[in-house]
């Protein structure tokens, strides 16, 4: 399969697999409340009906920023999920250094969702950013810190190819061991605040700033946000997984059908550990996420590197 090809593949299977994810915790979210929740396909309803929606622009906003951001958002992560299935289903397209070109594209949605609310001339949006901002200051360094750590872990005694992450080239998964698991644990803290999920969910805060940073979106523009988020709920699992917990593991010998299975359990755990961090913590204030990722969750990122450093 090309290159093309299987960017449009993985981009519609990535989007498929946010659609169920963002099911599973609507759903388990809703029954936690006594209520029944969504159908399976309520997240494709939402976006084939905001395709159908249209178009408002603020007069006092930039058309072409506050237009192109809900573009970047999806095309940097469609590349990124494309750069990690690469690296699991062993297509001959992945780079040296690829981990490091994830990482980056993966930070562009957010600093699209800044770009957009700070162009769309809304008090709403610019206090959204301003929010989502700080977000992006706190987490971003503890996540690479928590990389870092099983960087050092890998096969070859420290590669950002994912391709020869711990588990993925015959060694031994991060996961398997405390340092491995504490860079775990951080890196879901970050996605949790990267999805914008509660508590970490500032820079929407409904009840606070209507919608945020995308208060002034409608139509496709607000629909493909939408898109982005489904497709960043299902990659950055697989982040986790890849980098982590030896992947998809297609050369570890125990059968194409065992290692879907396991890799399956594996983002199920994953995505739990999303919806009880959600259903069980109140959404914090900006300067007490900043403080937890500083004070706490950096310092632990920087132990579970010394730790892998120390065992390596």
């Amino acid at each position: 399969m090309g290159p093309v090809l299987f960017l449009l593949a993985v981009m519609a299977a990535t989007f498929g697999l946010g659609v169920v994810t963002s099911w599973v915790d609507r759903k388990v979210t809703a029954r936690v409340q006594y209520r029944v929740g969504p159908p399976v396909l309520q997240p494709l309803y939402d976006v084939v009906k905001l395709m159908g929606k249209e178009t408002l622009v603020p007069e006092s906003a930039r058309r072409t920023g506050f237009l192109l951001a809900p573009v970047a958002s999806v095309a940097a992560v469609a590349v990124a999920a494309t750069l990690l299935w690469m690296a699991n289903l062993g297509q001959d397209y992945g780079f040296r250094g690829d981990l490091i070109v994830v990482v980056y594209l993966l930070t562009v949605p957010s600093l699209a969702l800044i770009l957009g609310g700070s162009a769309s001339g809304s008090p709403h949006a610019a206090v959204g950013a301003s929010r989502e901002m700080k977000l992006v200051f706190s987490y971003e360094l503890p996540l690479v810190i928590a990389l870092l750590a099983a960087v050092v872990k890998a096969a070859d005694g420290g590669t950002f190819n994912l391709s020869q992450m711990p588990g993925a080239a015959g060694g031994s998964p991060a996961v398997y061991s405390i340092s491995g698991v504490l860079a775990l644990l951080v890196a879901i803290l970050c996605f949790q605040a990267k999805l914008g999920l509660v508590p970490f969910d500032i820079a929407e805060a409904e009840t606070e700033l209507m919608a945020g940073v995308e208060t002034e979106y409608s139509g496709p523009p607000y629909a493909l946000f939408t898109v982005a988020k489904l497709m960043m709920l299902a990659t950055l699992p697989v982040l986790a997984i890849t980098v982590f917990w030896g992947g998809l593991g297609l050369s570890s010998g125990g059968g194409a059908g065992w290692a879907l299975l396991w890799f399956a359990l594996k983002y199920l755990l994953i995505v739990v550990l999303f919806v009880l961090i959600r259903n069980t913590n109140p959404r914090v204030r900006v300067d007490q996420a900043v403080r937890f990722f500083w004070f706490l969750v950096t310092p632990a990122a920087v132990v579970a590197l010394v730790l892998a450093l120390v065992g390596h």
